[in-house]
């Protein structure tokens, strides 16, 4: 993996500056509202309707607002000032209290009566299915204070959290041990595109391949996202030109194809992000993919798959053979993926020679990058971990207190460590799949805890390493830490404020899941079961979740996930195809993967030859562009649908 040639070329795409700057002024104050009030509603609808929000194109479109403002002010935006408002825009898209919105589908769904959980489901995460505030939709309710408050706390911690163990490992394994950090640049690059001044963009490239991008996402868009919603709003029926979220064809295919999901999904960006991603970990989706359509058949006619009944479509087929098999088989699969990142770790930790390491970099403070003290993160650390055991142990107080402490002061080092130096030398991420799941059975079994609060705590089991990530381009992109944390404090209370305000604003509109919410209607259910399929695992009685594992299928994933890279290893291939593989094993919905490798093919095979090396430049501003494009269109119907639907609402 270490030399993995792919993987080498995204190595030295960028450089950090020799200069550092804040990048904090009115700009980041005024973008912060700007996001929070007008970004954030055109994401959260989206993700109701097509089922993905409006992230990256939300950043790209405040950049090139506040852009084109600075230049009409004949001044223009710094780097750094573009990556603070990126980094904002990612921090207040995460749209906290939209979870509000599936807490109060969760206690009313189907799928909690039908498991018998409606009752256990706790109180601080949504009030019971009698409460007045479901007739009324709202979250403006006393009955909501609680779960609202709990939300706020979180976040919080949550916030400050992220300049602890995630900071302290960047600093090792980026100072102390160098590693290349290979997905870093992609993220930097499409920043540095629109910070481009007027000038250069007469004779740079970037800002002429966002365009061509910004340009394909809006007429995709028009059609694919601005259409239905304003021929919904003014006919009966919309007008989906290309179908959301894709055609149905299971029922079609079952004669010959048993217990297969089948379908076609028609959104361009894919064939962008196909472009955009490793070019082996997309065959490996695809060879997933076809191991699928081959295997479910054989596992139908083998009785293994048995749940699965002609007449099923996309969503009950993926729940049926998950049940039966691929989430016992996609645990063997995970524990393999993790054996192998475990495996390179101890190997490159070798390789380093840990006397060659000059650790007394960790204690010399850069003044210029803004850096933290080190023993300031870790302290972080251990505050915001003595904060979540001290929150899940005023909720779950009947769960043993000694797991929370190994959560937050084991495990979560290890393997965030373990995950940095995976993204520092591959880009890839690390998680040890069903460790929480497990250790929760492990409580109800061993020390009689019977109950399914404990699956909503804020229990400390978090995974930092993918925030170094985040730290290096901060550092590539020449921002210092202070300006970051000065963001911070500014975007939280918008944050906060404006995601419980649309929150409500878009529940008022129509229930949630409904027709209005074509993605939410379609595969929250999906969502639902397997959620709540897991938690019957700490009930007393017959659990579900105990029927739908199997220790043999379990053990048949972890040693075909470990022959696999074997085999690979020893004839040369890329290690990327097993990441891959295992994702189209994964038996999400797999109507996407064939746009995703038709965008692989095109950047290898066409446009890498045509352009170069220099293609794994544009890929990932092209992307951008496209998302940009999107996501205006997005945002145009996002406007259109809340205006005319509040006149509707203002008339009666």
């Amino acid at each position: 993996m270490h030399d993995d040639r792919e993987l080498q070329e995204y190595r030295d795409l960028m450089k950090p500056p020799e200069r550092f700057e804040e990048g904090f002024d009115w700009k980041t104050v005024v973008g912060a509202i700007f996001i929070g009030f007008l970004m954030m509603p055109g994401s959260m609808y989206l993700q109701l309707v097509i089922g993905q929000g409006i992230g990256p194109a939300a950043r790209w479109v405040t950049i090139i607002l506040f852009a084109e403002i600075a230049k009409r002010s004949y001044s223009h935006l710094k780097q750094q000032e573009v990556f603070l408002l990126y980094y904002m825009a990612g921090a207040a898209l995460a749209s906290p209290f939209q979870g509000l919105l599936w807490n109060q589908y969760l206690i009313q769904s189907d799928a909690a009566r039908m498991l018998g959980l409606t009752e256990f489901i706790p109180s601080w995460i949504a009030p019971g299915p009698g409460s007045d505030s479901f007739l009324e939709r709202t979250f403006l309710h006393r009955d909501w204070l609680v779960p609202i408050l709990l939300l706020v706390g979180a976040q919080l911690v949550q916030r400050i959290d992220h300049f602890g163990l995630g900071y302290s490992l960047y600093r090792v394994t980026s100072d102390v041990e160098k590693l290349p950090f290979p997905m870093a640049p992609v993220g930097a690059l499409g920043t540095m595109a629109l910070a481009e001044s007027t000038e250069d963009r007469k004779t740079g490239w970037k800002w002429r391949v966002f365009s061509i991008g910004g340009v394909i996402g809006l007429v995709f868009g028009f059609f694919y996202v601005l259409l239905p919603a304003i021929s919904g709003l003014v006919f009966e029926q919309p007008i989906r030109l290309i179908p959301i979220p894709w055609i149905e064809l299971t029922q079609y295919t079952e004669g010959a194809l048993p217990a297969v999901a089948t379908g076609m999904q028609f959104d361009l960006g894919l064939v962008f992000i196909g472009m955009v991603l490793p070019f082996w970990a997309v065959i490996g989706g695809l060879g997933g993919l076809i191991i699928t359509v081959i295997a479910n058949p054989v596992l139908y006619e083998h009785g293994i798959l048995h749940r699965w009944h002609p007449g099923m479509a996309t969503v009950e087929t993926v729940f049926a053979n998950n049940f039966d098999f691929y989430m016992s088989f996609g645990i063997g699969l995970g524990l393999a993926i993790a054996a192998i990142g475990i495996y390179y770790v101890i190997k490159s930790l070798k390789q380093a020679g840990g006397g060659e390491l000059d650790f007394s970099i960790l204690f010399k403070k850069h003044k210029e990058r803004g850096d933290i003290n080190f023993w300031v993160s870790i302290a972080i650390y251990v505050f915001s971990t003595l904060a979540y055991i001290g929150m899940c142990l005023l909720l779950v107080p009947s769960f043993p207190w000694i797991f929370f402490v190994l959560y937050g002061f084991v495990y979560t080092p290890v393997i965030s460590y373990i995950t940095a130096r995976m993204e520092g030398i591959a880009g890839q991420f690390v998680s040890l799949p069903m460790v929480r799941e497990f250790s929760f059975i492990a409580g109800a079994k061993f020390f009689g805890y019977n109950g399914i609060e404990i699956w909503y705590a804020p229990i400390p089991i978090h995974n930092y390493g993918e925030a170094t990530v985040q730290f290096r381009q901060i550092e590539l992109t020449g921002t210092s830490l202070r300006g970051v944390i000065k963001a911070e404090m500014v975007v939280f209370p918008v944050v906060m404020i404006a995601s419980l305000l649309f929150s409500q604003f878009l529940w008022q509109l129509a229930p949630i899941p409904s027709p209005q919410y074509p993605f939410a209607q379609e595969l929250w259910h999906l969502q639902a079961l397997n959620t709540l399929l897991m938690q019957t695992s700490t009930l007393e009685g017959n659990s579900l979740f105990f029927e739908a594992l199997s220790l043999p299928i379990l053990l048949s994933g972890l040693g075909i996930g470990v022959v696999l890279y074997g085999t690979l290893n020893m004839l040369g291939l890329p290690v990327l195809l097993v990441y891959g593989l295992v994702r189209g094993l994964g038996q999400s919905t797999p109507h996407g993967i064939l746009l995703e490798v038709a965008g692989a093919l095109l950047g290898r095979y066409y446009f890498l030859k045509k352009y170069g090396q220099q293609w794994r430049h544009y890929a990932p501003v092209l992307l951008a562009g496209f998302s940009c494009g999107m996501g205006l269109a997005g945002m145009a119907a996002m406007g259109f649908t809340l205006i005319l639907k509040s006149l509707g609402r203002l008339a009666y």
